[in-house]
């Protein structure tokens, strides 16, 4: 009795002392914020409490939500001053865990930056708020015959700036490249809310390359208020060849094929059968629910480079054993093509409870390699998973069907999310590609990357944010944490996450 006495105390304790920091901590942004932009209620945060990975949950003890750029100043110097732990949050659509906020700190969201400041047609540049939806560049930038090209499948409602923090791609980023190949500049602050700027509206910029070190740094180093992205002409003609395979392995020596044979579609993805028959019962796109994997392969430009080019991708499909080939004839078959793609994710909410989706990359001639690997942990943990990928670049998307009111499921999510990860490594591959590592991946880090190699990622971190108050507990893991992780790979069948906060 004596025992629960004094651990319910030490709750009451802990729960006092939140309070009290929470109080004065309002008091302190009240001071800056207008009322309405700031949230520190318990019911008022709750919203924020995490991003599009549910499965580990967290409310902070306020949310600001700043309007001008000296707010934002004012909230990180208030909160350096008071060293309170600061995440930056843009629409929440992330999938690693990286806006989920810190226990005893401040979620700094900046959904109010959400305009376009300046479309510049002659030097196919824009200026835009860190706020301001991916499609809607594109939008904006149309009326001059542009578009801002990084696609994600969010892009109806992911930020700029969570872009920027995720080195975001997307289905076209094999032949357009990632967010860091198509911004020139970003501006922000510090942790101590100085200005700093990356990169300029020029082609270069003078000095070290910052702009490609903050470009996925997952708010770790600098929180962005304003972004100049690249422009690029709408092509003339786009057209797409859906490719069926009655084989994992044919599918995979295709993409690698079409890449040896000197051609760079505008998009190649890949989608196994699980997730086909997923996307088909959601849009109607047209798949092959008897095919085993389906290629769809995009060629864009003038009409005659889109002809030659489709031609020759149909010609090496057939030679990998494509058993049927469609190639959009008009726009709107076109975009059926990519609707299933497109919406994948929200197609898999619709056939299970929950899902995790992982992000790792391989070498593209190990695709099959891990699919079949995938295969045989399905059985191991007794869980499903539908495969998509950004097959170009060797980008996976497993998705993980699991039951999140279950624990046990929830238990062997996690263990077949690492192993997906751990596998790519073994394969020569990374734990991420475009969804970043934030919370999801931190053990998976110590996999990838050796103490050393760790402590230099946290010499550049100590270089930006000497207090480490910036999205605090993320991205790179501490020795203590590989060590303990070492030992539960060894043992085996421990959770990958047993110090985070979880349904």
């Amino acid at each position: 009795m004596l025992v629960a006495t004094e651990a319910s105390s030490s709750h009451a304790a802990g729960r006092s002392d939140r309070a009290a920091r929470r109080r004065a901590l309002a008091s302190a942004l009240g001071a800056v914020l207008p009322s309405h932009a700031l949230l520190w209620h318990e019911e008022d945060v709750a919203p924020y409490e995490c991003d599009g990975l549910t499965a580990y949950r967290q409310r902070p003890l306020a949310v600001a939500l700043p309007e001008t750029e000296a707010q934002v100043q004012a909230v990180l110097k208030t909160c350096h001053a008071m060293k309170v732990p600061v995440v930056a949050r843009g629409a929440g659509t992330g999938l690693s865990g990286g806006a989920m906020p810190h226990e005893l700190g401040v979620t700094l969201s900046l959904a109010k930056f959400n305009r376009i400041l300046k479309i510049d047609p002659v030097s196919r540049t824009a200026d835009v708020q860190c706020g301001v939806r991916n499609l809607a560049i594109s939008e904006a930038a149309a009326p001059f015959g542009l578009y801002y090209a990084p696609d994600p499948s969010s892009q109806i409602a992911c930020t700029i700036g969570g872009n920027v923090a995720e080195n975001s791609g997307g289905v076209h980023c094999l032949k357009y490249g990632l967010t860091l190949h198509n911004v020139l500049r970003v501006r922000g602050f510090t942790a101590e809310g100085e200005v700093i700027e990356f990169g300029s509206h020029a082609v270069d910029a003078p000095g070290l390359d910052l702009l490609a070190l903050v470009i996925g740094s997952e708010g770790m180093l600098a929180v962005t208020t304003e972004v100049t992205v690249k422009l690029v002409p709408k092509p003339q003609l786009a057209r797409c060849i859906m490719a069926s395979f009655d084989d994992v392995r044919k599918a995979g020596d295709a993409v690698a094929a079409v890449i040896a044979a000197g051609i760079i579609p505008a998009g190649l993805e890949m989608m196994d059968k699980p997730m086909t028959a997923a996307v088909e019962g959601f849009v109607k796109a047209g798949y092959d629910l008897d095919a085993e994997a389906i290629l769809l392969c995009e060629s864009d430009g003038t009409p005659e480079e889109v002809e030659e080019e489709i031609g020759r991708m149909t010609q090496v499909l057939r030679e990998c054993g494509a058993t049927a080939i469609s190639i959009s004839t008009n726009e709107d078959e076109r975009l059926r093509f990519w609707s299933g793609r497109k919406n994948a994710f929200p197609a898999s909410g619709r056939i299970s409870p929950d899902y995790m989706c992982l992000d790792s990359t391989i070498p593209r001639k190990r695709l099959a390699d891990i699919l079949l690997a995938i295969q045989q942990m399905e059985k191991k943990y007794g869980l499903r998973c539908c495969n998509v990928f950004h097959a170009g670049d060797g980008n996976l998307h497993p998705l993980v069907l699991f039951d999140a009111n279950d624990a046990d499921e929830l238990h062997r999510c996690e263990l077949f999310g690492a192993d997906i990860l751990e596998t790519s490594v073994a394969m020569g591959g990374t734990v991420s590609g475009e969804h970043g590592v934030g919370v999801e991946k931190l053990n998976s880090m110590c996999v990838q990357f050796d103490a050393a190699e760790n402590e230099q990622m946290f010499g550049v971190k100590r270089a930006f944010d000497p207090a480490g108050l910036l999205n605090p507990g993320k991205v790179i893991p501490t020795l203590q944490r590989c060590a303990e992780y070492g030992k539960q790979v060894v043992r085996g069948g421990q959770l990958p996450h047993p110090d985070l906060p979880r349904f």
